[in-house]
């Protein structure tokens, strides 16, 4: 599975609330096009944009853009997390 788990810090809830935007734990290997497969696959909400980076942990983290507003939202809400 290329999405290991969603980030829910006090940041990744500050650009969901105001950016709508999600932050995930991938796969080192997850390109860009993985993830967005795999995001509109799992959710079907279309995504705007995606930004990866490496962590100091050694880890790879998605920022995912999305073109619908509130679908961020609604995709932590339909993982019970907010």
């Amino acid at each position: 599975m290329t999405l290991a788990h969603p980030i829910v810090t006090e940041k990744a809830m500050f650009i969901l609330e105001n950016v709508n935007q999600l932050s995930f734990l991938v796969e080192k290997e997850a390109r860009k096009e993985d993830i967005k497969a795999a995001v509109e696959k799992t959710f079907g909400k279309k995504i705007a944009a995606i930004n990866t980076m490496m962590t100091t942990k050694g880890t790879k983290k998605a920022i995912i853009t999305f073109e619908e507003k509130n679908a961020a939202e609604e995709i932590l809400s339909q993982l019970g997390i907010v």
